[in-house]
């Protein structure tokens, strides 16, 4: 059953961070919908493989090689987004990296800190920047952008990756002021801990660091990316069509207070 009234077919979707995890469960789903998707990440024969997947599944792709960072890039994707498919309907913007390692805001290394702040928070802007002149086009469409549960909690030992997703939140709210009245709507999800490679890396790939996280979720286990995909495809639907500069919190109950 399709989230949307009118349907995500003929539409054309943006998903940046696609080649694994969320970013791919989501460029999954909106094929599933009916949309045209491009895909982009800068991991390219995982982000093909992101591609083919939507092919398999009956749908249309294409993937591009995007450094959500670099202003060329970003423009270029979406140039190849135009060229493939005419025009924009809704975006993703889930490109992103976690922390190589936690530290006090003391000791935090600076080249660390400009890494996750220029991924995680000015990429999302680069990407709105250039996206929503091609949604306005369309008379409406819809972003999704990828906060955290660290963006609306504090994390110790984590200033940057903190920092950068309650940044990614307040851009979101600003940018849906923008905008509401063009009838572009922009939102934010905040996705917990959820059972990614990302987390993965996060948790050493060890049946310890696992379960160490398992244990900080009220309901017993981690997040699937397909639950986060379900999240953004509502929020680009019309059943949302109220929904302004909002920023949905789906973490099981962990940042519950």
């Amino acid at each position: 059953m399709t989230t949307n009234e009118n349907g995500f077919t003929g539409k054309v979707a943006f998903v940046t961070g696609a080649a694994s995890g969320i970013g791919r469960a989501t460029a999954l789903a909106f094929a599933r919908e009916g949309a045209s998707v491009v895909v982009a990440d800068v991991s390219e024969p995982s982000n093909q493989e992101t591609a083919r997947l939507i092919e398999e599944l009956g749908g249309q792709a294409i993937a591009v090689n995007c450094d959500v960072t670099q202003t060329e890039d970003v423009k270029a994707a979406l140039d190849k987004t135009i060229e493939a498919f005419g025009r924009l309907d809704f975006a993703f913007n889930n490109a992103g990296i976690e922390p190589k390692q936690a530290a006090p805001v003391a000791e935090y290394d600076e080249e660390e800190w400009n890494r996750i702040i220029d991924i995680d928070l000015r990429g999302v802007f680069l990407c709105m920047k250039h996206e929503i002149p091609l949604i306005l086009k369309q008379g409406r469409g819809a972003i999704v952008n990828t906060s955290s549960g660290a963006g609306v909690i504090g994390i110790k030992g984590s200033p940057a990756y903190t920092a950068a997703k309650h940044g990614v939140i307040g851009l979101t709210k600003a940018a849906a002021l923008d905008y509401a009245s063009q009838n572009i709507r922009v939102n934010a999800v905040c996705p917990g801990y959820i059972d990614t490679p990302m987390m993965g890396r996060f948790t050493g790939g060890t049946d310890k660091g696992r379960a160490k996280v398992i244990s900080e979720e009220p309901v017993g286990r981690m997040g699937t990316p397909e639950e986060i995909a379900a999240a953004v495809l509502w929020l680009c639907s019309d059943a949302t069509a109220f929904v302004i500069g909002h920023a949905l919190v789906i973490d099981g109950g962990q940042t519950v207070q």
